[in-house]
């Protein structure tokens, strides 16, 4: 599962690299496109952090800010789409979506049930 999962985070860095071409042709797209690429790369980053936590409240820690920037990131999507900065029918864009709020899902249930099951410890 892990290795799946950092799989998957480093195929949503990519995509979101990938948009790079098309959001840095103004002063607003490189704008965006840097505050996307930075909480859209790091959050894979801190996932794989976590997974060599030295305790159980560090593995909280890192996931919590995995999960804080992949709320970031789903914000900057959102934005792109909703400012039609890239074409809706863009399949990049809608594909970034899709695994996005799917990563926040994962990640979000991940630092619950640490919670749950550090305060049953």
């Amino acid at each position: 599962m892990r290795e799946e999962l950092i799989e998957r985070f480093l195929k949503f860095a990519v995509g979101i690299y990938k948009l790079e071409k098309t959001l840095c042709k103004t002063y607003s797209g490189r704008h965006v496109y840097g505050q996307l690429f930075r909480s859209g790369t790091s959050s894979g980053a801190n996932y794989d952090e976590a997974t060599a936590a030295e305790s159980k409240q560090d593995f909280i820690h890192k996931m919590q800010v995995s999960l804080k920037e992949l709320r970031e990131t789903y914000f900057w999507l959102r934005f792109i789409k909703m400012a039609e900065m890239i074409s809706d029918k863009e399949t990049i864009l809608l594909n970034l979506l899709q695994e996005n709020k799917e990563l926040l899902n994962i990640i979000g249930k991940a630092v619950s049930t640490s919670k749950i099951n550090k305060t049953k410890s």
